[in-house]
């Protein structure tokens, strides 16, 4: 009885801690750097101007809007889609809510860069989104394009 309070009050008081904490721990995964080369030229091909992170992925933002910005403990409210570089929409949503934390690590590093109201379009190498592993109609090793306007905050 008593490891079983232990196994789920511990991962509660983790959580909670970490909401409540201000030094939340900051993402610092970076993609491998032929990832990012072949990102580039994907760009590059396409004629598409966007910044560089030093983690690897590549993002655009068109409307910082505030300085209110979320941190990994904190839970997101967007509307999103997602692409594959071939055009084809794989996912979307309006008003979805996630705990930022669960999220993909290109999202968990790049939507940290805009603002409440704020959108953002992310550029993800492959390590930053799903990986060697496909997920639904996403194949194994692909860079992923979402737009993002972060909604809120909590």
């Amino acid at each position: 009885m008593r490891k079983f309070i232990i196994v789920f009050l511990l991962p509660a008081f983790v959580l909670g801690s970490c909401k409540k904490d201000s030094s939340c721990p900051v993402v610092s995964v970076s993609a491998p750097a032929s990832e990012v080369a072949t990102l580039k030229a994907y760009l590059d091909a396409g004629g598409i101007t966007a910044q560089q992170d030093s983690r690897g992925f590549f993002f655009t933002i068109t409307n910082a809007v505030s300085e209110n910005k979320p941190t990994t403990c904190n839970g997101v409210s967007v509307n999103y889609s997602g692409s594959l570089t071939n055009g084809v929409v794989f996912d979307s949503g309006n008003g979805a809510s996630f705990p930022l934390s669960n999220l993909i690590l290109g999202w968990q590093e790049g939507i940290p860069l805009v603002g409440v109201g704020g959108s953002i379009t992310l550029y993800l190498p492959p390590s930053l989104g799903y990986g060697a592993n496909a997920t639904g109609s996403i194949p194994a090793n692909s860079i992923l394009i979402f737009n993002i306007t972060l909604l809120g905050i909590y």
